[in-house]
């Protein structure tokens, strides 16, 4: 047996790539290719990768928030007849603000072995990219919708001795940094957007100054905000961008 070589009955927490399709690694195109299921949180986008490598007559199911439930127990299903399941999102670590979490309990549950193929993760990105604190750090995902419930988690974020990590669509940045801006108006956080793509950005600066320079750009795709920690001090913090945040 190799160190790729896949087991049967077992599940397989697959990271892919967040942009650029180079990003995937050896192990997981060994994994994706001999695993007998792939859960995918969207197959149309997941074929595409899976074609980009050669991936091709594959089981595949769709695994999505909606019918997380539903799909868990056809892949315990599987699972327990002695298959082999890859789980792959559209991008990045699965279980990480995507599905993947119900299937692993169950799995956990009935003794099925769960292996993670460690990959590309759009908040280490981020982070390690950001200039900010990496030693300690809290990654809180998307915010809640609701007003009121949003509000209360932001003024908590806010108040973090740690480096914060958010997710934002592009839908919602411009009201994010509103609030962001009512909140901590002085602070200089990073908004890190088309990570791995052709063009990526990192935005540095105060809320207000980010906003400003968002003004008539085309957004696309989820973003991370970087905010840090309350007592950061001063020069710890990156200097705003003098160029327009474009890297």
């Amino acid at each position: 047996m190799t160190a790729n070589q896949i087991q049967p009955r077992t599940l397989y927490l697959v990271a892919t790539p967040i942009g650029n399709l180079g990003d995937i690694t050896y192990r997981a195109v060994e994994v994706l290719r001999q695993c007998e299921w792939i859960a995918a949180e969207d197959t149309r986008t997941s074929r595409v990768l899976l074609n980009h490598y050669g991936i091709t007559g594959k089981n595949m199911i769709s695994y999505y928030g909606a019918r997380e439930a539903e799909r868990a127990q056809e892949l315990l299903r599987h699972l327990n007849d002695g298959a082999s399941v890859a789980v792959i999102t559209d991008a990045g670590t699965p279980g990480i603000s995507d599905p993947a979490v119900r299937i692993v309990r169950l799995a956990i549950a009935r003794g099925i072995p769960v292996v993670p193929v460690p990959g590309p993760s759009a908040l280490l990105a981020a982070l390690c990219a950001s200039g900010l604190d990496t030693a300690s750090f809290a990654f809180e995902g998307f915010l809640p919708i609701k007003s009121g419930k949003r509000l209360t988690s932001l003024k908590r974020y806010c108040a973090e001795d740690r480096t914060v990590i958010l997710y934002e669509s592009p839908h919602r940045i411009e009201r994010l940094l509103e609030e962001l801006e009512s909140l901590i108006p002085e602070r200089r956080i990073v908004v890190a957007r088309e990570l791995t793509k052709m063009f990526e950005e990192f935005l540095r600066g105060t809320p207000a100054e980010i906003r400003a320079r968002m003004i008539g750009k085309k957004l696309k795709g989820e973003m991370v905000v970087v905010i840090p920690g309350i007592s950061a001090h001063p020069l710890e913090l990156p200097p705003p961008d003098a160029d327009g945040g474009s890297q």
